[in-house]
């Protein structure tokens, strides 16, 4: 079947730790302790699933490359599924309240209903919720 990760960690360079990790308290997300220091956090997004915070001098020792500035390029988009069109508009009108940008003007194609913001640090997040049962059949 091939490779099968059992976890993912998203790694993501910010200038203020604490100003990430309170937009995102904001937001309704948790952070692990064990795995939290002044150079770094781990977000709780789901079940096996993780951004770790860096501050950009701490994740650029993990790269021999220069580290993007998201506020100005895009290098990956972070998309997370949603439950319901209304979770998708809770949560990035939590994200804009707590002082985010709006990334996309939402989407509504019918089945697919996403909308999306910047964090503090430039970072794109998407939420999708996809109704599976009105799919367009070919």
């Amino acid at each position: 079947m091939g490779y099968q990760a059992k976890q993912i960690f998203v790694n993501l360079p910010v200038e203020d730790l604490q100003k990430s990790v309170e937009f995102f308290s904001a937001l309704g997300f948790t952070f692990n302790p064990q795995f939290t220091d002044e150079k770094a956090t781990c977000m709780v997004i789901g079940e096996n699933i993780y951004a770790m915070l860096l501050v950009k001098s701490f994740f650029q020792t993990f790269t021999k490359k220069e580290v993007a500035d998201a506020t100005k390029s895009t290098e990956v988009l972070v998309a997370l599924s949603a439950n319901s069109r209304e979770e998708v508009n809770d949560l990035v009108q939590k994200a804009l309240a707590a002082g985010g940008k709006e990334a996309n003007d939402l989407q509504d194609h019918g089945f697919m209903y996403s909308w999306s913001f910047q964090d503090p640090d430039g970072h794109i997040w998407e939420l999708i919720y996809m109704d599976e049962n009105a799919v367009p059949k070919e």
